[in-house]
């Protein structure tokens, strides 16, 4: 019976990633169904284990990922929906134009940042693959081009709770963040691997935009933390280029990183809610996930957890939204 009900269930999903209900608001934002339902969060995995799955790095980058345990039982109690996509160049430009929101980097005079083919990382303080900030850099430029089709970077999450505020106020509907447990929810699935095609990171081309031999052209010295192939994009791609997960969903891994709702925590999985977690209720950064166009395959994996400032832009850094269902 068990097998019986599993196959039923990936047939189900399957019928989802499909034709999933969708549905668009007056930004061009389309949004799926996500269904709710209960997974297992997090990642226990040894730093042996994984260090044997992404041979070449340093054994201390595996022994970084404690954040990501205990692993622990997740309920999604209400069904929700995820844009089915990143927020593009082209949809955050019509919010600009619509609401007159001025975007942080702008407002605070100090710029994004950007790509520099001549810039030497190793002359910032921070040591940042990239140049800035400077007001050269902003999300219309991030040092290479971009369509109106491509997700939008460089974007605060206080840019990206202004534009899920301003949503909702236009729509009539529930626009925000996704809280970190949804996005794990919507990134799995319904699966446990550590992507949504399973554990292989070489599979990461037919599903995103990460950090593969393409991208790697212009970081030879990183050459070896590519993924093997290449994905069609040295830089971001437009939305929705590769193959949807089972709810229908693009981009999860790769692209550009995600902004959620939730404070970080290092030790919250161990006291996290069954029913609908929050995240700490204060803090000091915020989570983001899923990886980025210049990101390393440890680091696009569903469990990996990430975080900035609340003000901080950055190249490799965008907005997946959520909007609630209208009450019965």
């Amino acid at each position: 019976m068990k097998h019986h009900v599993s196959v039923l269930a990936a047939a189900l999903l399957a019928a989802c990633a499909s034709s999933p209900v969708v549905s668009t608001d007056s930004l061009g934002i389309a949004f799926v169904r996500v269904p709710a339902g209960e997974f297992q969060m997090g990642s226990d995995e040894s730093p042996e284990t994984l260090e044997k799955a992404y041979p070449g790095l340093e054994r201390s980058r595996f022994e970084g990922l404690s954040d990501e345990a205990p692993v622990h039982r997740v309920r999604i109690t209400k069904a929700f929906e995820m844009s089915r996509h990143e927020v593009t160049v082209g949809q955050f430009r019509a919010f600009l134009r619509r609401s007159g929101h001025v975007p942080e980097s702008v407002a605070d005079g100090t710029g994004g940042y950007g790509y520099n083919a001549a810039y030497d990382p190793a002359t910032s303080s921070r040591g940042d693959a990239f140049e800035g900030r400077s007001v050269k850099y902003s999300w219309e430029n991030p040092g290479f081009a971009q369509g109106d089709d491509h997700p939008v970077v460089n974007v605060t999450w206080n840019d990206a709770v202004a534009l899920a505020r301003w949503l909702s106020q236009q729509e009539g509907r529930t626009y925000r963040l996704p809280t970190e447990a949804e996005w794990e929810y919507a990134c799995r699935a319904g699966g446990r691997g550590r992507y949504q095609h399973g554990d292989d990171p070489a599979g990461l081309t037919r599903v995103g935009n990460t950090f593969d031999e393409q991208a790697a052209e212009s970081w030879p010295a990183w050459r070896e933390r590519a993924v093997p192939g290449r994905d069609g994009h040295a830089f971001t791609a437009p939305v929705g280029s590769y193959a949807p997960n089972a709810f229908g969903l693009h981009d999860l891994h790769g692209n550009v990183w995600e902004w959620v709702s939730d404070w970080y925590g290092e030790d919250y999985y161990a006291r996290s809610p069954v029913d609908d977690p929050q995240g700490p209720a204060e803090g000091n950064v915020k989570v983001r996930r899923g990886g980025s166009w210049h990101t390393w395959p440890l680091y696009t994996r569903c469990a990996f957890r990430n975080w900035n400032t609340v003000q901080t832009r950055y190249t490799l850094v965008g907005i997946r939204l959520v909007r609630e269902l209208p009450a019965p």
